[in-house]
């Protein structure tokens, strides 16, 4: 079955999308109730399905606008002229605050649990959140390259790179349920180190 692809915006568009944030992060995709979400809402289940005929187009909208959110933040920051560890620990920082935080951790989750029968809500999950950090940093290294900065002959492959280093150590264990906090000491030295490690290996 494909998720249907319409999606109407109106005057209680973004009031129901936080409705549905709140509960997809308390239930996941599968607990969520429509009741639940429109109660979240405060509109109607009538008014719900008016904007979303599909609880998957409801989530993968939810998912698309937090990461088309982070990934505006962290552009904005962006500039060639900082240098490239300044750039890159910034960021660093943007990475692991999402990755780490609650809703970074429960769409990660929800997003593995149902793309095996719902492909679509992966794929919508990968394209508005990895591909458009690719899409930014490989700019930013054409400009670090340009400044003498940065060499790197495959921008797509050391952008996965720097955001897996990124969820070094840490990330797994919360992903697991092992852990739920980060102290300052270790969310820095994670940091520190993706960024050694990116600098010594593309640095010129």
């Amino acid at each position: 079955m494909t998720v249907a692809t319409e999606v109407r915006r109106g005057r209680k568009f973004d009031q129901v999308l936080e409705g549905a944030r709140q509960i997809f992060m308390r239930d996941g995709f599968e607990g969520a109730s429509v009741d639940d979400i429109a109660q979240a809402a405060g509109v109607s289940k009538a008014t719900l399905y008016s904007y979303f005929p599909d609880k998957r187009l409801l989530f993968r909208e939810v998912a698309r606008c937090e990461c088309a959110e982070q990934a505006d933040q962290t552009s904005v920051e962006i500039t060639a002229d900082a240098g490239a560890r300044k750039v890159m620990t910034y960021v660093a920082e943007r990475i692991m605050n999402f990755t780490t935080s609650q809703m970074g951790l429960q769409m990660y989750r929800i997003c593995v649990a149902e793309s095996v029968r719902f492909p679509e809500l992966g794929e919508a999950f990968f394209s508005s959140g990895p591909e458009v950090m690719v899409a930014r940093l490989s700019e930013y290294f054409e400009q670090a390259e340009a400044l003498g900065e940065l060499s790197i002959p495959d921008k797509r492959l050391a952008s996965f790179q720097f955001a897996e280093m990124c969820k070094s150590d840490m990330w797994l264990q919360m992903i697991l349920g092992l852990r739920t906090e980060i102290t300052p000491e270790e969310r820095q030295r994670v940091i520190e180190g993706a960024v050694d490690m990116f600098i010594a290996r593309y640095g010129t």
